[in-house]
């Protein structure tokens, strides 16, 4: 899956939760704003490295 190449897992970032590209910003972060009603603007407008 390509959206899978995105996710990364490291013990040495964010204690091996599954972040981002190896970045400190963790999969479940991105998960609870878009369950909690946060469009994909919104998000990108708060973390500017993320991409769709």
């Amino acid at each position: 899956m390509e959206s899978l190449k995105r996710i990364t897992f490291d013990s040495k970032i964010m204690a091996g939760k599954a972040c981002i590209r190896g970045m400190r910003i963790p999969v479940s972060l991105i998960v609870n704003l878009v369950a909690n009603g946060m469009s994909n603007v919104e998000i990108l407008k708060e973390y500017p490295d993320l991409e769709l």
